[in-house]
């Protein structure tokens, strides 16, 4: 399984980013699919997750703002997005999605996320 993280950038704080995930290779045993952040000198971090394409979680801190969704499911391919709005500056981070299968866990490359105040 392959995973392609896109959409990050630079962007002033209220404004909004949508990042897209990419992941080609065996879906049949998909379980879940997520999006976590790493800011430098901090522990990685769930931001959100969604399962079974429908059933989400988010991080508190960024609950109201972010919306994960999916689509383009098949038993190759899986898409997941993250709707990011309102930034702020502590969500300055590499963003890293992870496909969570029934036996193992993938992760993507990171896409670099920045808030400037």
């Amino acid at each position: 399984v392959q995973l392609q993280a896109s959409g990050g950038g630079l962007v002033q704080a209220g404004g909004s980013l949508r990042l897209s995930c990419t992941a080609s290779g065996s879906m049949l045993s998909l379980k879940s699919m997520a999006w976590y952040r790493q800011a430098p000198g901090k522990q990685r971090e769930l931001v959100a997750a969604i399962t079974g394409g429908i059933g989400t979680n988010y991080a508190d801190s960024v609950k109201g703002r972010f919306t994960i969704s999916m689509d383009n499911v098949s038993k190759d391919n899986a898409k997941i997005y993250l709707q990011m709005n309102k930034l702020k500056p502590e969500d300055t981070a590499v963003y890293y999605c992870k496909a969570e299968r029934l036996f193992d866990d993938y992760w993507g490359q990171g896409t670099q996320v920045t808030v400037s105040s």
